[in-house]
């Protein structure tokens, strides 16, 4: 087990997130997520016949977008199963709102600006944080992976580069896998070193 071993309990709910991240043959990526809420009781609703039994979801909610080598959602397609009230797969087609957004800089921002409040679903929204994430491990994974067959001398430092501290410029990781961007003690600096690292941190 993972965590310690907790205080005695009873479970109530229960989440679950999957995430996919699919290369198509078009050249183009498919990212797709669903979220799933369970509870351990049934507990009445009025949308769903009187009542919601224990381990029936709450909310099942599926989302895809299709995006291109530059991070742009080409398509989108986003789904609801089950919701508690029967007016909430209405909201689903407002997210294709989405066509033509770059995932990057300022998405979190984009999410509230296109579905905040009232013009979204809360838990659509939120599935788009993880999908954008599985999309990152899609694409640059693979890069990554392409990347780990040159020697480490040869290759491209990542895009990730000072987003946390295993991947700060100046840790063991970087030093051993990225020499070419490590600015740690022993870091010489030189004219073809240099240009690389700015093209990293900015």
């Amino acid at each position: 087990m993972p965590l310690s071993a907790p205080a005695p309990r009873r479970l109530l709910h229960r989440r679950v997130v999957q995430c996919w991240g699919y290369q198509r043959e078009d050249g183009l990526w498919d990212i797709e997520g669903r979220m799933v809420d369970t509870k351990t009781y049934a507990f009445p609703n009025e949308d769903r016949g009187g009542a919601i039994e224990a381990g029936e979801p709450l909310h099942d909610m599926w989302l895809r977008l299709t995006v291109d080598a530059q991070l742009r959602i080409r398509d989108v397609e986003a789904r609801t199963d089950d919701a508690p009230f029967a007016l909430c797969p209405a909201i689903a087609g407002r997210y294709r709102q989405l066509i033509g957004v770059r995932i990057g800089p300022g998405w979190s921002l984009k999410l509230r600006e296109l579905f905040g409040g009232v013009n979204g679903c809360t838990h659509l929204t939120e599935l788009l944080g993880p999908v954008a994430t599985t999309l990152f491990q899609t694409v640059y994974g693979q890069r990554y992976d392409e990347e780990d067959l040159k020697p480490p001398e040869q290759r491209t430092p990542p895009p990730v580069l000072n987003t946390c501290h295993a991947l700060a410029s100046d840790s063991p990781v970087v030093k051993q896998r990225w020499p070419r961007a490590y600015t740690g003690p022993g870091w010489k600096t030189d004219d073809s070193h240099r240009p690389l690292l700015d093209d990293c941190l900015t």
